[in-house]
């Protein structure tokens, strides 16, 4: 098990122990990759975004078809779970919702600490072509063979995150956030969901809160030629990326627009 790892979980209202807790095994989400999921941070005992992840775990279930869960219980899932596993208040939870062949719905809760949180990132251009759009839209689902991969390439690689391109060479997304892309010109811009990236929360509130950026396509020279790299979801907030591929983003260092989206996210709503 990971070091960040936690060896409780919840599942359907009942804190369990990780190696007793079972799914069925015509679980959607075993068996098709049909399921929902989010992750939050818990920073000093409090859900960041909470009322957000609510409304992109329901919504989801709603478009994957997997029935519904009461918004009290998700709150109650999170409570339970942070109180029984992060004592001092910090970590993530992460919530993924499924249903079984008989029409059921399950909720199932996890936790982890934090873990390592740098200020700047390193990343690596994943070899493995992005999927591009799908059927789900920009939901955050289950079935994340690519993502997962390329993530993994990241750590062999001993960076913090893979970028990943279309089979066209247009960015999309990273293994574990979205991105954002400042030009030299001082533009900002973020692949559009069309293209097949997760629509992350933190992405949204960006979009929200920042109206001079702008949703386009971004060919690989553009990715390369960048001032700015940043990566952002919920968990981490706003991470400048300052190596891609061994070298050096822009001047290296974080810039004007890094600082601007931490600011964007730094306010809980």
């Amino acid at each position: 098990m990971p070091s960040d790892s936690i060896d409780v979980c919840w599942v359907d209202g009942e804190l369990l122990p990780v190696i007793r807790a079972v799914v069925r095994v015509d679980d959607s989400a075993y068996r098709e990759g049909r399921g929902c999921l989010t992750s939050l941070r818990i920073a000093a005992g409090q859900p960041r975004f909470l009322v957000r992840h609510i409304a992109r775990l329901r919504d989801g279930a709603k478009a994957l078809r997997l029935g519904d869960v009461a918004e009290a219980t998700i709150r109650r899932a999170i409570a339970e779970l942070g109180e029984a596993t992060l004592p001092d208040g910090e970590g993530v939870v992460r919530l993924q919702l499924s249903r079984d062949a008989d029409g059921v719905t399950h909720l199932i809760g996890i936790a982890r600490k934090l873990g390592k949180d740098p200020s700047e990132w390193s990343a690596v251009i994943s070899e493995r072509p992005h999927d591009g759009a799908s059927l789900v839209a920009g939901i955050k689902v289950t079935s994340r063979l690519t993502l997962s991969l390329a993530a993994e390439d990241a750590r062999a690689a001993g960076v913090d995150e893979a970028v990943l391109l279309d089979a066209t060479e247009q960015l999309v997304e990273g293994a574990n956030s979205n991105l954002f892309v400042a030009s030299r010109k001082g533009a900002v811009w973020t692949p559009p969901i069309a293209s097949g990236a997760v629509a992350g929360i933190a992405r949204g509130l960006v979009l929200e809160r920042i109206p001079e950026v702008e949703e386009r396509a971004i060919p690989k020279p553009e990715l390369l030629a960048a001032a700015e790299l940043i990566a952002v979801n919920a968990v981490r907030g706003a991470r400048p990326i300052t190596r891609l591929n061994g070298r050096k983003v822009g001047h290296g260092r974080p810039g004007p627009w890094s600082r601007r989206l931490a600011e964007a996210l730094a306010k809980d709503a």
